[in-house]
């Protein structure tokens, strides 16, 4: 007797859970709201689970939804619900709704709504913010009563652009095909070049509102496990509400992040992204951008180009020896020129002092001024060129470069040569391959003029001594920003400002400060 009492009352008892979901149901039957956290597991209510994800998604205007009935049942069962322009459409109501609604008689069993389904993604969620990332992510949800398991159906479809030439690093001679704002197809384009099980894709979610899809890249046994969970540890510190473009993310996981040069490297082309992973560097992809980022990086590779590659080494390595020359003239070109104008005449041939002399003649400014002037109205009118319709602003740069400066020359405010040095800078500084190294060195040119000025060479060869002081305190993820030419390695010099052959290039570059600490040591 005592036995049976007691099996009795264990048969009363009910569980817990279970009894938050008939209050939560019964809440919503008499018009209440429900109150819980997106944590929760799903009811096996239908009513209530509704209910939630309506409460959640109200005022969206773009959120689908269809109640519908399987087997012959006159009480709606099955609840569907996705969010309009994430989803293919098409798809759903022939893979989904058509097979669902052909089922005669449906005894409340999972497996059979999933054998009908005719999908190769398929996953099911338990609970609401799982439901609510599917939803972000575009994938349709199928809800059954009495079935505490929703069903994520893939088919989100989201529009993308073609895959295209890049437009920021163009070249005369390589692959034109660059990335685009879809992760999985710049994933796709990766696979594309790297056909090997080796090829390491791991995702990961960051932003707190935009939910944003971050692809971190790298090729197994070759990339340094140090330098990875480095890149894993960095990644996971950052806590923001949204992550718009990998820019966001470049600012925070540089070593030295108040330095004016960038110390990882961003590209849109997929040939440079997969021969950086083979060198052993780590890749990071960022949902709705093109342009992914390599670490770590070397101030060197700044200066290369993906077109380096695809043809003769001597003319390479010519072309880099140019690249270098005119990286020094965008720096200090309008430096020198106000120094020597200054401070060291004497410097100048005779004749040719005579000649600037004779048109500075009715220029009533210092160097100082006319540089100054004249860069400003320069770097004005590049931008003004970036910013106008592709149609019209080469247009704009150009006349408008030509016009001022023949104006500014005749009205007596600024001298030829001046005009001369101005133009040979901003030839220069559109030679460097790499917009944000070239606009670094573009910001750091106007205080090294006012040094210049002030101070003539010496301020000059001082300026230069603090950017090189700097330039070789900084690290990327470890790495000498300098490397090979501070710490000097000769083994990096195969492709540094010279590219040696091919047949001769057999080993990969260090790239991590871990193995660069072993080998000091040893």
């Amino acid at each position: 007797m005592g036995l049976f009492k007691k099996k009795k009352k264990k048969k009363e008892q009910k569980p817990k859970q279970q009894q938050q979901q008939q209050q939560q149901h019964e809440n919503v039957l008499n018009g209440e709201e429900v109150n819980s956290t997106a944590t929760d597991q799903i009811s096996q209510s239908l009513m209530i689970n509704k209910q939630r994800i309506l409460d959640v998604y109200s005022d969206c205007s773009d959120l689908i939804t269809r109640s519908f009935s399987i087997g012959k049942q006159s009480k709606d069962n099955a609840f569907l619900i996705y969010i309009e322009g994430t989803s293919n459409s098409e798809e759903l109501d022939k893979v989904v709704f058509r097979p669902l609604m052909s089922i005669s008689e449906w005894d409340h069993r999972l497996d059979k709504v999933i054998n009908s389904i005719s999908l190769g993604q398929l996953k099911q969620v338990t609970t609401y913010e799982e439901i609510y990332n599917q939803l972000a992510n575009g994938n349709p949800l199928l809800i059954l009563d009495q079935i505490p398991v929703a069903l994520s159906l893939g088919l989100s479809k989201w529009v993308t652009r073609g895959i295209e030439d890049p437009t920021s690093e163009v070249v005369v001679r390589g692959p034109k095909e660059g990335f685009v704002e879809s992760l999985r197809v710049n994933t796709s384009l990766i696979r594309k070049r790297l056909r090997t099980p080796q090829l390491k894709i791991k995702s990961k979610v960051m932003g707190e509102y935009s939910k944003t899809q971050i692809a971190i890249a790298y090729l197994d046994g070759v990339c340094d496990p140090d330098l990875l969970k480095e890149v894993e540890n960095r990644l996971n510190k950052i806590k923001l509400e949204g992550i718009m473009e990998s820019g966001v993310l470049e600012e925070y996981l540089q070593d030295n992040r108040y330095s004016p040069f960038t110390q990882i490297l961003s590209t849109e082309r997929t040939d440079t992204f997969c021969g950086n992973l083979l060198e052993g560097r780590v890749g990071i992809l960022v949902e709705g951008t093109p342009f992914c980022l390599i670490l770590p990086t070397t101030f060197n590779a700044f200066i290369q180009t993906a077109e380096d590659y695809s043809q003769g080494f001597y003319i390479t390595t010519l072309l880099r020896v140019l690249r270098f020359l005119f990286l020094g003239v965008a720096l200090i070109g309008p430096s020198f020129y106000i120094a020597v104008m200054t401070f060291h005449q004497e410097m100048v041939p005779t004749t040719l002092l005579l000649s600037i002399a004779q048109s500075r003649e009715q220029v009533p400014f210092p160097a100082l001024f006319e540089a100054l002037l004249m860069e400003v109205t320069f770097e004005a009118l590049r931008e003004a060129g970036v910013r106008l319709p592709k149609q019209v602003g080469s247009a704009v740069s150009i006349v408008g470069a030509l016009v001022i400066g023949q104006a500014s020359i005749q009205a007596g405010l600024v001298s030829p040569p001046m005009v001369i040095v101005v133009a040979i800078t901003g030839i220069a500084s559109f030679m460097i391959p790499h917009y944000n190294i070239a606009i670094s060195l573009r910001m750091l040119r106007f205080p090294i003029m006012f040094i210049s000025a002030f101070l003539g060479f010496l301020g000059l060869i001082m300026a230069l001594i603090v950017i090189i002081i700097h330039l070789c305190s900084l690290r990327s993820f470890g790495v000498p920003y300098l490397e090979p030419f501070a710490p000097f390695k000769k083994s990096g010099f195969k492709d540094s400002v010279i590219r040696a052959p091919a047949w001769k290039q057999k080993t990969r570059p260090h790239l991590t400060g871990s193995v660069w600490n072993k080998q000091r040591k040893e």
